[in-house]
């Protein structure tokens, strides 16, 4: 996501926030988050709030600081009032509501960010998204090389086979460079797989190659390890050359940040968001 568009979604989210007068925790109304998350019927985002909130308290979190249902007065008909559901929302409710979201949607993916960031700095907000899309670019790589797996298991190759076929592929998109030659250059353990450590391009690479292998292996039918090799190199060039048009020799970019350092880091901030969110006061019924 663009640095620009960014920040025309940041000042929409801005736009909504409101302060509880007692307590100055800053909050958000359902009604009013909705259509900013890609929703369009409320039925589906109540649903989605309703999820959030199990969440929260499968966390040990109590659900009440958090979420808080309400009622508003809205103007139907020539104009007269009717009563709506809504709901006050901390950051902490608002940021396990767009966990519970499509992550397909990008208001989704601003959102994940824009609500675990505590000052809401517009360089942090672009930092976290970068973080959130490399790490699900791995999470795909790591399902379509899981499924590549189990094709090959039943074409009769066995584990030490995936290995060999899945190195071609790499030397096929590194030009020439193994993957261990490419963990020597980067500096990586024999021990930690290659991906971890890739910049997000090289990984969605990695897996457009493997998707392509999958399918092809899939509907011709390709059996032995010998077929399915030579359906994978043939793949990891496909994707180099595209990369090469547009100026990106994978060999030659530096390495990123170890990939289980970051998911630690984004666990470590869902863990104190819901402190530094605050807490909605206790409701007066009296």
């Amino acid at each position: 996501m663009d640095k620009k568009k960014v920040g025309l979604i940041k000042q929409q989210f801005d736009f909504i926030i409101h302060k509880e007068a007692s307590s100055n925790v800053e909050f958000w109304y359902a009604r009013e988050l909705m259509p900013l998350l890609g929703y369009e019927r409320w039925e589906n985002f109540d649903k989605a709030i309703l999820r959030a909130a199990e969440s929260c308290e499968m966390s040990g979190i109590e659900v009440s600081d958090h979420f808080r249902e309400i009622t508003k007065m809205i103007v139907a008909g020539k104009g007269a009032k009717r009563p709506v559901k809504d709901y006050m929302l901390t950051r902490y409710a608002c940021y396990l509501v767009a966990q519970n979201g499509d992550p397909q949607k990008e208001e989704i993916a601003f959102a994940q960010s824009y609500f675990a960031v505590q000052t809401r700095k517009q360089e942090l907000i672009e930092e976290r998204i970068s973080l959130i899309e490399r790490t699900e670019a791995r999470g795909r790589l790591r399902e379509s090389e899981k499924r590549l797996s189990q094709n090959i298991y039943e074409r009769g190759v066995d584990d030490a086979g995936f290995g060999r076929i899945r190195s071609k592929g790499d030397q096929a998109l590194f030009g020439g460079h193994t993957t261990q030659e490419m963990k020597s250059r980067l500096g990586i353990k024999d021990t930690r797989p290659l991906a971890d450590f890739l910049p997000t391009v090289t990984i969605a690479a990695k897996n457009l190659a493997t998707e392509i292998t999958n399918f092809n292996v899939e509907e011709k039918d390709l059996q032995g390890e010998q077929a399915i090799t030579g359906e994978h190199v043939q793949n990891n060039r496909s994707v180099r050359k595209l990369l090469g048009q547009r100026g990106i020799k994978p060999e030659e970019l530096p390495p990123s940040e170890d990939i289980k350092k970051l998911e630690r880091r984004v666990k470590s901030q869902e863990k104190k968001l819901a402190v530094q969110s605050g807490k909605l006061p206790e409701q007066d019924n009296g």
